[in-house]
């Protein structure tokens, strides 16, 4: 892939997408967040979303899951484009361990309320303070994670579709990541007295967000598609002595 100009920006305390100042380096660890466009361009996106379009995925209602061994995705998670922005928040070493396609359109469309991602995919779980029971998902386990472990955790999405205000785009609260792990009780009263902030991303735009940031998901209310390839990147695949990050 060709490396392209990157512009990076972050989403502030207000929803319309002109209010979005440009970012620091810090910001990233602040906000929870950051968006960064124009990191791939039109014909990159248009063949990674060809190739995928014509796999032979495992697909669900909202779209596939465990893609990290497909050949067109572990070659985007490994594009120095995407290493440079995970270092940036996880330091000179990242690993990409775990990818997923959520494709949105009118004939699959769905909303997700709002939620941390607290769940890793792991080898073998055994037993840590911290950690909870895990469930399996078609053949892999995945764990409840502690704080520590999800705070050195980045996920970077990119979209292959422009991410617009009408086609259900991500929604979070901004810095809601430092709060560590919330219960649902929680969760409702920050969602309530917090803003929260509609992502809108360009086509070939990331997004960057820490696992511990709320977010959740509206249905779309347009006619135009949103496919996201959202990648998991770790410093290291053994997050807690004796306990390694599966490939999923």
């Amino acid at each position: 892939m060709r490396t392209s100009r990157r512009r990076v920006r972050a989403a502030g305390a207000a929803s319309e997408p002109a209010a979005h100042p440009m970012l620091n380096s810090n910001n990233l660890s602040a906000q929870g967040f950051a968006i960064i466009e124009a990191v791939f361009d039109a014909t990159e996106v248009a063949e990674l979303a060809r190739t995928l379009e014509t796999s032979d995925l495992d697909r669900s209602r909202a779209g596939a899951r465990h893609l990290m061994n497909h050949p067109a995705v572990s070659a985007v998670a490994a594009d120095p484009r995407m290493v440079a922005i995970a270092g940036r928040f996880l330091g000179e070493t990242v690993i990409p361990y775990k990818a997923t396609l959520f494709d949105k359109s009118p004939a699959r469309n769905w909303l997700v309320a709002w939620h941390q991602d607290t769940a890793l995919p792991v080898e073998r779980l055994e037993p840590r303070d911290g950690w909870g029971a895990g469930s399996i998902k078609a053949g892999i386990r995945f764990a409840q994670a502690p704080a520590p472990v999800l705070s050195q955790i980045l996920a970077i999405r990119i979209h292959l579709d422009a991410s617009t205000p009408t086609n259900g785009p991500l929604r979070v609260v901004p810095g809601s990541h430092r709060f560590g792990i919330l219960e649902s009780e929680n969760i409702d009263r920050i969602v309530r007295t917090s803003k929260s902030v509609d992502c809108t991303v360009g086509r070939g735009g990331v997004l960057g967000m820490s696992p511990l940031l709320l977010h959740a998901s509206s249905k779309a209310i347009s006619n135009e598609p949103r496919r996201v390839l959202h990648i998991e990147y770790a410093a290291t695949r053994n997050v807690d002595n004796g306990i390694t990050l599966a490939i999923a």
